[in-house]
């Protein structure tokens, strides 16, 4: 395997990495009702885990593996 085949798979895996994490994030934060409430059907048709205005792609990144993201979902369907 090419190493341009390998930064391509590696891109992915971050990508969909990305997307679990906000989509969890979604979940808790639309289980409450004052964030769920003032949705309208609009709102909820342009609800996307593709965002990544929160990332920094730059700079210096400090991970501590020995802590977890507190997020209260548990369960992933």
């Amino acid at each position: 395997m090419t190493c341009a085949m390998m930064a391509a798979l590696y891109l992915h895996l971050i990508q969909v990495s990305l997307a679990l994490i906000n989509t969890l994030m979604l979940q808790e934060v639309l289980a409450e009702e004052k964030w769920k409430n003032p949705m309208k059907q609009e709102d909820w048709r342009g609800l996307t885990p593709l965002f990544y205005q929160h990332v920094n792609p730059y700079g210096r990144f400090t991970l501590d593996m020995t802590q977890r993201i507190p997020l209260s979902v548990t369960k992933i369907a």
